[in-house]
């Protein structure tokens, strides 16, 4: 048995130094990426904020987004829900033009002021880069995934400074309630070593103080039960109501570059006639505020229907930074309710609405203990397990599978897209009325009805 243990450590050599090599080679090309990107997007920020007029010219902007995604970058269109795609059942090597593609009109969309987010274009640039090397080192579809998993932890690591989160953010994204630890090692290397690129590059994070943590006890532990419900079904509506708008308009408006464009000009009446400049771009001053002095009530629905105005009409970006807004101004606000800090409810909703919409509970809490500090880790676990379940089988990667259910037993079929499962639930409603009716019918002819019974002579 030792002989054999000795043989499978020398064994495992050859794999350790294979992804050692193309795991680092991931990661500087989604560093690098990111890092561009990133300082870019600080550029295209600052512009827009001094001079506010430029807003007006979003309508403009979006039909610009939308008519290259519709000339050249439909077989990208779907972007992480793609990658996820790839991953679940690899076809064929994502084109490189995503990254360009996703790149170019982000920056677009924020120097115009959609209300978008960013980690979903490093994720993409990072997967899209990953996958040009699997014929450079003639990867199996095996390996393939592998890669994909390991470009998608290396750009989520890189954009946000969190390389613990981002390494395990590859792995559970995949899957409701299941990861692959075959990939552990592959992520683990491209998080850590993409997210000291993007530093090596001269990219800021930026950083939020939440100041005190009360210790774990009764009170504490029940209070964040209470706000991660809300968290969560804060998650779930935002998920929903993306993808129902999303299918509303394209319903609607079967030329793809008239529906941002109309959502431009939908959102920018909406900020001039509600002086809602706060609710645009990546909104990062006002998470900052959220921690540091107490927010408007409506602030976290402000920022929830600007963002899914923009993400549903067809803006690009990603989704995960507004979720920090919503769920750190509506933490900000539940503070005071429930007794606690603001600022470290701030902290927690930052992550816990994360965590329901993009059914990622681990990944969330130590990203909540890389920004804000280990000790926040107890609470910030209560908040995004609860939010988690309570979110249901829903999520803003409709290409996710179900693992394995949250709370309910078979509530779905494993591998299902959480896409599909509103159409399963329909099936099995129309079969089980089918087989009522069929019941029912049955009993109600003569002599087949349990209690019926005849006279004896």
């Amino acid at each position: 048995m030792q002989k054999l243990s000795r043989y499978e450590q020398l064994a495992l050599l050859p794999y350790l130094s294979k992804w050692l090599v193309i795991a680092s080679l991931v990661a500087a090309l989604a560093g690098s990426a990111s890092a561009f990107f990133l300082l870019a997007l600080d550029q295209a920020t600052s512009w827009r904020e001094n001079h506010s007029w430029i807003i007006w010219l979003l309508p403009i902007a979006g039909f610009v987004v939308g008519w290259v995604y519709h000339q050249v970058g439909k077989p990208v269109d779907a972007g992480n829900n793609l990658l996820i795609e790839e991953i679940h059942d690899p076809k064929k090597v994502i084109p490189l033009r995503m990254v360009p593609l996703v790149l170019g009109c982000t920056l677009v969309s924020h120097l115009f002021g959609a209300s978008v987010g960013r980690e979903g274009t490093a994720v993409q640039m990072g997967g899209a880069l990953a996958d040009q090397l699997t014929h450079v080192f003639r990867l199996d579809r095996t390996d393939r995934r592998v890669l994909l998993m390991a470009g998608m932890s290396a750009g989520f690591a890189s954009v946000f400074g969190t390389p613990l989160a981002g390494a395990v953010f590859g792995l559970e994204v995949l899957a409701i309630g299941r990861m692959r630890y075959d990939a552990l090692f592959p992520c683990v290397v491209a998080s850590i070593v993409a997210d000291q690129v993007s530093l090596a590059w001269g990219v800021h994070h930026t950083h939020y103080s939440i100041g005190e943590v009360v210790p774990v006890g009764l009170w504490s532990v029940t209070a964040v039960f209470i706000a991660g419900m809300l968290f969560g079904l804060v998650g779930m509506a935002f998920a929903k109501a993306t993808q129902l708008l999303g299918g509303w308009v394209k319903q609607r408006i079967t030329y793809a570059p008239f529906r941002p464009l109309l959502g431009g000009i939908v959102i920018v009446t909406a900020v001039w006639e509600l002086d809602a400049y706060q609710y645009i771009g990546l909104g990062i001053p006002e998470i900052v505020r959220s921690f540091n002095e107490p927010m408007q009530p409506w602030d976290f629905l402000g920022k929830l229907v600007f963002t899914v105005a923009s993400l549903g009409t067809g803006f690009k970006g990603g989704e995960v930074t507004p979720l920090f807004y919503i769920g750190a101004t509506l933490g900000n606000v539940l503070g005071p309710i429930l007794h606690m800090p603001f600022a470290m409810m701030a902290g927690i909703g930052f992550v816990s609405v994360f965590a329901s919409a993009a059914n990622t509970p681990i990944a969330t809490t130590l990203m909540a203990m890389e920004l804000f500090g280990t000790e926040i880790g107890p609470l910030a676990a209560i908040g995004c397990v609860t939010a988690y379940l309570i979110s249901g089988h829903t999520g803003i990667y409709h290409a996710q599978r179900v693992g394995h259910g949250k709370h309910q037993k078979n509530a779905a079929p494993e591998e299902l897209r959480i896409a599909d499962l509103g159409q399963y639930h329909k099936q099995q409603m129309h079969t089980s009325a089918l087989i009522n009716s069929s019941d029912c019918s049955r009993q109600s002819q003569p002599g087949t009805a349990p209690n019926e019974h005849k006279d004896t002579p």
